[in-house]
């Protein structure tokens, strides 16, 4: 239930989007992934090594309330469930990242033409 009322901003945020602001967001999408992979990619290169993200489910042991039948409220044990994210270290082999950095930056080339492009005809469609 929480995610959802997380997301429902953005996806009335999204709705308020002019056709025009939805076609360039669309064909824009794949140029701003590899730019965060490309920003991703650079920040190992300066650390020397990468960030990995795990998650780790843990049980809580908590007192919950609740009424019985004559309607007196009791307590008692119960867990809660918590997913707490870390960050770790791993090491990382700097010249396959220097030519994964290469190789993204060549696709981004190609990339960024291919939705100027399509960003002009976006702007010819919908004009505003």
């Amino acid at each position: 239930m929480r995610p959802a009322l997380i997301v429902l901003p953005f996806a009335l945020l999204a709705a308020c989007a002019t056709p025009r602001e939805q076609c360039i967001s669309d064909v824009t999408r794949d140029t701003r992934v590899m730019s965060s992979l490309i920003n991703e990619v650079r920040g190992n290169l300066e650390r020397g090594y990468a960030l990995d993200r795990q998650q780790n489910v843990r049980s809580v042991p908590k007192t919950c309330r609740a009424r019985d039948d004559d309607g007196e409220v009791f307590r008692f044990r119960c867990d809660e469930t918590r997913t707490v994210t870390t960050v770790v270290p791993v090491a990382i082999d700097l010249n396959a990242e220097r030519e994964k950095l290469a190789s993204l930056e060549e696709r981004f080339a190609q990339s960024q033409a291919a939705s100027n492009q399509a960003v002009a005809q976006c702007i010819a469609v919908h004009p505003e």
